[in-house]
């Protein structure tokens, strides 16, 4: 379905700007690709531009950083977003993309203590006995502040930044456009699927937005770790959370990278790899959502070997059925059973029409070939998705964005692990795991319950098929049988014939008036016509046609099809 550029001065104007920063940064052949040539500057339509793959991969893959941290929060949320799918963009692009940070000013603390008392309906200091003056970090969706509530509990105070919402709501709204305009100007970039890639970011980040369900998210986590002393999960003040304001106990701790760093012979490296690879695994294989960012710095180490985890806003989900999938892949990889890998990605759609299924196969074979048998010692899982990820870079599978965050968190928490004990491997405490899943999917009681909701359905079939029948039967023998067929994106061809017929007729119609100026100029001799000479109106008829023309000309050139 084609979606419309809402026509508003904002969006007009933010459009504008992210002609003009694409421009900027050696873009300009996008630019005009996708009809953004209208809103760029006179002087710089007619540049010519330079197809990008003529140009050096890594210029380009460092200015388009570039062109994230000139346009603000919302694209570099995007381009940290798109830093998590090695299955689309090549390796140096991601490298580059894992530089954005959101390196922004801090808003006003007054500012901040406004948003707390709007959304608490109280006073800071009725909330806080004590409130930092300066923020502890600043993002750019959020700040937090250090603060001490009045039971004497030290908490963390998570504040959004005024007028964010609306700012990310256009700029969505604008990526949306853009995406369906490169999939209709730019058929090779069809693969990647962009309208399908905006409409994961939109849901990523409008979860990011909301503190109540990072809240809710919160708890469920401290819930399903509270009978384990080894982790630690911040629990939320629930009665001073809102939807701007998020308020959190302070966990005390090191942060990962400095224990790994420092080397203190103090803590046990070997058994904290094994604490820190159960608690992931336990998200992975029984809570059915995980951290998705698990790097260093979002995990801290309390003695004796607590682990805590901290920055909730990005967070994979497994459903019933993705979990299913996940499985049989991991079984008939083990059983190196390549096709039914094959059946399971078409399941999930995640094999465009273009891909090659005995490719796919035979690439997915060598590399079952390359490392089954292995012990398991030799298996390094971040050298087995890396190289796993190039295959299905290779073959145009797009696969759903939680598979690909699950499979980055373990490659996360596998290299962690081999820094704290390069003994631990990850899949050999993922293989107990699996099966034990596997023996519970196929429990007679599950197996009960599921063959009783099947039947249900079929029950339900049942007993609507000879309604349904006798319907269609009735409309046929009436003639009452109609056939619809939806089109998709023929508005925007129709536009696009209207707008070029109007400019025909237009540029026929100046033609006309400039034939008929010059047959007066070369006929008309000395008459006259209401006092002037006849001559004065061919001339006259030449500058209309000019002032005519002239506005043609320059409406092609705003369309930014004037080549």
């Amino acid at each position: 379905m084609y979606i419309y550029l809402p026509k508003s001065v904002r969006s007009i104007g933010r459009l504008r700007t992210i002609a003009q920063v694409l421009g900027t940064h050696g873009f300009e052949h996008l630019v005009q690709r996708v009809n953004l040539g209208r809103y760029v500057p006179l002087p710089g339509r007619w540049r010519r531009p330079r197809p990008l793959e003529t140009q050096d991969p890594i210029s380009v893959a460092r200015r388009l950083v570039k062109v994230c941290e000139d346009l603000g929060p919302t694209f570099v949320k995007l381009g940290q977003v798109l830093s998590t799918r090695p299955d689309l963009l090549p390796d140096y692009v991601l490298v580059e993309l894992r530089r954005l940070q959101d390196r922004v000013e801090p808003f006003s603390s007054d500012l901040a203590r406004r948003v707390i008392e709007e959304d608490l309906g109280a006073p800071v200091e009725r909330c806080f006995v004590q409130f930092d003056e300066a923020p502890m970090a600043a993002g750019s969706i959020a700040q937090a502040y250090g603060a001490r509530t009045r039971d004497g509990r030290r908490v963390v105070v998570k504040v959004k930044r005024p007028g964010i919402e609306s700012v990310i709501e256009l700029d969505i709204q604008l990526l949306k456009w853009l995406a369906d305009a490169t999939e209709r100007f730019i058929p090779e970039v069809g693969p990647f699927r962009p309208r399908m890639l905006i409409e994961e970011f939109e849901k990523t980040i409008r979860r990011e937005l909301d503190f109540v369900n990072e809240a809710a998210t919160m708890a469920r986590f401290a819930e399903a770790f509270r009978e384990d002393s080894n982790v630690r999960i911040a629990d939320v003040i629930w009665e001073l959370t809102g939807t701007r304001v998020l308020t959190m106990d302070y966990l005390e701790g090191l942060p990962l990278q400095q224990v790994i760093d420092a080397g203190d012979g103090r803590i046990d490296r070997s058994q904290l790899a094994r604490t820190l690879s159960d608690a992931f695994l336990k998200q992975y294989f029984e809570l059915g959502m995980f951290h998705g960012d698990p790097h260093p710095g979002n995990i801290l180490i309390d003695e004796p070997l607590q682990v805590a985890l901290i920055d909730f806003g990005m967070i994979g989900q497994l459903s019933e059925e993705m979990t299913g999938h996940f499985l049989t892949m991991l079984v008939a990889a083990d059983n190196k059973e390549v096709d039914i890998v094959v059946d399971v990605l078409d399941d999930m759609e995640a094999l465009p029409r273009q891909t090659d299924r005995r490719q796919l196969s035979r690439d997915l074979r060598e590399l079952l070939e390359k490392y089954h048998g292995l012990p398991l010692k030799r298996l390094r899982l971040p050298t087995i998705f890396t190289e796993l990820t190039e295959v299905v870079r290779a073959n145009g599978v797009v696969l759903p964005r939680d598979l690909v965050m699950l499979g980055k968190s373990m490659v996360t928490i596998a290299g962690v692990g081999m820094q704290l004990d390069p003994d631990v491997n990850l899949l050999a405490l993922i293989r107990p795991r699996v099966h034990k899943m596997i023996l519970e999917r196929f429990h007679p009681q599950r197996l009960m319950r599921a063959a009783g909701i099947t039947g249900w359905h079929l029950l339900a079939l049942a007993r609507q098929m000879p309604r349904q029948l006798r319907d269609v039967t009735r409309r046929l023998a009436r003639g009452q049988w109609e056939i619809h067929i939806r089109h998709q994106n023929l508005d925007y061809l129709a536009s696009e014939l209207d707008r070029s017929g109007n400019r025909l007729s237009f540029a026929i119609v100046i033609a006309a008036i400039i034939v008929s100026s010059s047959m007066i100029l070369t006929g008309a001799g000395d008459a006259t016509l209401l006092g002037l000479p006849i001559r004065a109106f061919g001339i006259l008829g030449y500058v209309f046609a000019g002032i005519l023309g002239a506005g043609l000309v320059w409406a092609i050139v705003r369309s930014g099809k004037l080549s």
